[in-house]
């Protein structure tokens, strides 16, 4: 048998434990159980799903220390589709010198096994190029193409000297019909200052496109007002917005306090248009990032007409800790013939996860969990109204200890 040579036996440390990665196999965590979706044990996608010929050159030659070169610090905040029965994840792929770019992986299976092409995606620029892209959604839209909405970060020509952490945020837009060719299209124009979250709606309304924003006036907008907006455009291919409306706004001392985010396209359901969202509340530890869900009427998708109170998901275990901690986020769903929805979000700006639910349970719980009523005693009182009907429906399978 031929020897292996010392770069040889390195090479094979990195190569069987990455397969070993790619291909291992996903179950439903048996400690999660609330009834709405169930979560998986283990993350989807990390940063050491990526080919290793990403990051190492495997070159003995011009390498012979086997040293990583171009490292990779995470893999988060997926746009999500399926085509032609596969799965595919848009991924924001974060190297190690903190530029991101986006990249596709590909399984047959919605909850493992996920591998990436050979390539990231090769996004062609504007005449003003990108210093970071992230977070893109993918829309299949009824004009036949396939959007990519992400946000195009840029240094701020008006910061004072000096600063060099101004950034200017905006919506960049791109099409494909194949997710490997994309047509670069200009950016979003609009009276806000900066665009972040901006998703297509997946129909035509009154004969325009129509958006889901957050338009902010600074970097990032934790005081007054903003909210998810609504606006229409008459084109894609130059985008304008003359006006937006917030349809979902910002509430004091809430889940969306801070800020609030449109998360992965809306779905189309018989009982209305589905989203699931990202809230904001600050703690004493930063920002906090949860998931939330809301239903807009068929007919006209910029009216809100269920919002169930509180979160429906947020961190838990290992999703807690990361880049930035306490944080989940979500800009891709897939949505399955036989009603089953797969929710990829990211935690902690690291890694990504996987949900599965049926679109049966997200409309009861969005058609049946109560408001958030905004005030303790009125939270309480949805509590006490709740113990009793159980209590008189179930009065011993109910009771979790004796009465006082």
């Amino acid at each position: 048998m031929h020897k292996l040579t010392p770069f040889q036996r390195d090479l094979q440390k990195l190569i069987v434990p990455h397969r070993k990665l790619v291909a291992r196999r996903n179950r439903v965590d048996p400690s999660w159980r609330n009834g709405i979706f169930e979560r998986y044990q283990y993350p989807v996608l990390t940063a050491a799903h990526t080919p290793l010929f990403w990051r190492f050159d495997l070159n003995q030659a011009t390498n012979p220390f086997l040293l990583e070169r171009l490292g990779i610090n995470a893999v988060f905040n997926p746009g999500a589709i399926e085509l032609d029965g596969k799965f595919y994840l848009l991924c924001r792929v974060e190297g190690a010198d903190r530029k991101s770019f986006f990249a596709v992986a590909e399984s047959r299976n919605p909850v493992e096994r996920f591998r990436f092409w050979d390539y990231p995606v090769s996004l062609p620029e504007t005449d003003n190029p990108d210093i970071n892209v992230y977070d893109m959604r993918l829309t299949r839209h009824a004009d036949g193409w396939i959007y990519g909405l992400f946000c195009t970060e840029r240094r701020d020509p008006s910061a004072a000297p000096g600063d060099i952490s101004g950034a200017l945020a905006q919506c960049g837009i791109a099409r494909t019909r194949d997710l490997r060719v994309w047509e670069r299209l200009p950016d979003l124009k609009s009276a806000a200052a900066q665009q972040r979250n901006v998703v297509l709606h997946p129909e035509f309304v009154d004969g325009q496109y129509a958006l889901y924003t957050r338009p902010q006036d600074g970097f990032i907008e934790t005081g007054s007002g903003g909210g998810i907006g609504w606006a229409l455009t008459a084109s894609m291919e130059r985008a304008e917005l003359r006006a937006e409306q917030i349809i979902e706004p910002r509430l004091y001392h809430t889940i969306k306090e801070a800020k609030n985010g449109a998360g992965a396209p809306p779905i189309k359901t018989p009982a209305g248009w589905l989203h699931i969202a990202h809230g904001v509340r600050n703690t004493a530890a930063g920002l906090r990032y949860v998931l939330y869900a809301f239903l807009c009427e068929l007919a006209h998708p910029e009216r809100v007409i269920r919002r169930p109170g509180g979160y429906l998901l947020a961190p838990v275990g290992e999703e807690r800790s990361g880049d930035v901690s306490n944080v989940l986020f979500c800009n891709g769903v897939v949505p399955r013939a036989n009603g089953e929805l797969y929710i990829y979000y990211a935690s902690s700006d690291t890694r990504i996860h996987v949900a599965r639910t049926t679109q049966e349970k997200l409309l009861d719980y969005l058609q049946n969990t109560p408001e958030d009523p905004l005030r303790s005693a009125a939270c309480v009182q949805q509590r006490v109204d709740l113990i009793r009907r159980n209590l008189a429906f179930a009065p011993r399978m109910a009771r979790s200890a004796p009465a006082p």
